[in-house]
């Protein structure tokens, strides 16, 4: 295949478009990356809710997961969406506005405003596709401090997410624990297990396989992988589910008739559950960003720079921990969790955990539980107490 002379359009929201913050940094501030290069100029993407204290000492960093943004508290400006946490990020929500000065960052190697795949490389005027550096989880902090310091913030009050945003709290916690005054690491693990990574896998290979992919170059060619990428979504959108939410939403009912087809349309209403899935989720994220991001989820491991002794993960660090899990989560099930809780305990770092009662999987931490909701409140309640933290 040919490339061709004029460059087409690399996606449908141009960066430039998007509403929010911005930090741009140029070749004299690069980022060293774990692969050992240096990623410059970039920017990284973010939104802030409330308002930062004159001590600034109420900060609190939300961390997304794999397919999140920096859009976590209000309507998306793709989807039209609510925020994918606008439940826990408001006034006098568990993650209270009124009292805390909210920070979401987009990862770097995303596709929402900050530099990734989908990107012009400087050096060849095309985008990097295929070309971007490989990432990691600790690369994506070490970005994320920059917009911390940005502010002036020496210390953040909280850093919380789910899943690969409990990753990052995990890794910033621990990196930079006299800088993180609380965490909330939830349905999340000290690194992927073999299973993880099988899935994430066949999501690689599916967008691979497509031949719309064009070997990562599909900007060039004015496509997109869309039938990869949508099966990648369906899969991994399986893993964030129960089998009883899978029921209990679905069971075996089918879809708009009331007879079989003997085809192998969507006959059953969770096959186009599905299909909506994979159909809605290629409007918003790049297939490149995609393969990135979950490459840095596999290579996340906690334990991997200390002998492979999580515990030592752990030594020194005396922020507050307070890990919760979910008892149908069987993407990052509560053992993962109990395994972070013991080596916190086994190097004397403070820890509280919990593991919630529901049915909702995964995603249950995006959802409404209201359990979960009051364990949020309560544990920031706490640390601002210990913290000496004033109401505004």
């Amino acid at each position: 295949m040919s490339e061709p002379n004029v460059l087409q359009p690399v996606a449908p929201w141009p960066a430039s478009d998007l509403p929010g913050h911005r930090l741009h940094f140029d070749e004299s501030q690069p980022l060293l990356l774990d692969s050992g290069e240096k990623l410059a100029p970039f920017t990284l993407a973010y939104q802030t809710y409330g308002a930062l204290n004159g001590d600034k000492s109420n900060a609190i960093v939300v961390c997304h997961a794999l397919t999140g943004d920096q859009f976590a508290a209000e309507d998306h400006p793709i989807t039209g969406k609510p925020g994918w946490w606008s439940s826990m990020i408001g006034p006098g929500k568990p993650i209270d506005t009124d009292r805390y000065f909210v920070i979401c960052i987009n990862v770097i190697g995303g596709c929402i405003g900050s530099t990734g795949p989908r990107e012009i490389d400087p050096r060849t005027g095309k985008p990097y596709g295929m070309k971007f550096p490989v990432i990691t989880i600790p690369d994506m902090v070490r970005a994320q401090m920059r917009v911390v310091d940005h502010y002036g913030i020496d210390q953040i009050f909280c850093a919380i997410g789910g899943s690969m945003g409990g990753m990052q709290v995990l890794e910033m916690a621990t990196r930079y624990s006299e800088r993180v005054f609380a965490a909330a690491p939830i349905a999340t693990a000290a690194y992927h297990t073999a299973q993880n990574i099988a899935f994430h896998e066949v999501g690689r290979q599916a967008v691979m396989a497509d031949p719309d992919w064009c070997g990562g170059d599909y900007a060039l060619y004015g496509k997109t992988p869309r039938r990869g990428l949508a099966v990648a979504r369906m899969a991994a959108h399986i893993t964030y589910l129960s089998e009883a939410a899978l029921h209990r939403k679905f069971g075996r009912s089918l879809q708009d008739r009331k007879n079989i087809t003997y085809g192998f349309e969507a006959d059953f209403q969770v096959e186009s559950y599905l299909r909506h899935q994979g159909s809605t989720f290629v409007k918003r994220f790049d297939a490149n960003s995609y393969l990135y991001i979950t490459r840095a989820m596999d290579y996340f491991d906690l334990a991997a720079e200390h002998g492979g002794v999580l515990a030592r993960a752990f030594e020194g660090v005396k922020t507050r921990f307070c890990l919760v899990s979910f008892t149908s989560d069987w993407l990052f099930p509560t053992s993962e969790s109990r395994a972070l809780v013991h080596a916190a305990n086994a190097a004397a770092t403070p820890v509280s955990f919990v593991e919630i009662e529901s049915d909702k999987g995964h995603d249950a931490f995006l959802l409404d539980e209201p359990e979960f909701h009051r364990i949020i409140s309560g544990f920031l309640d706490g640390a601002a107490v210990y913290r000496g933290l004033r109401r505004r």
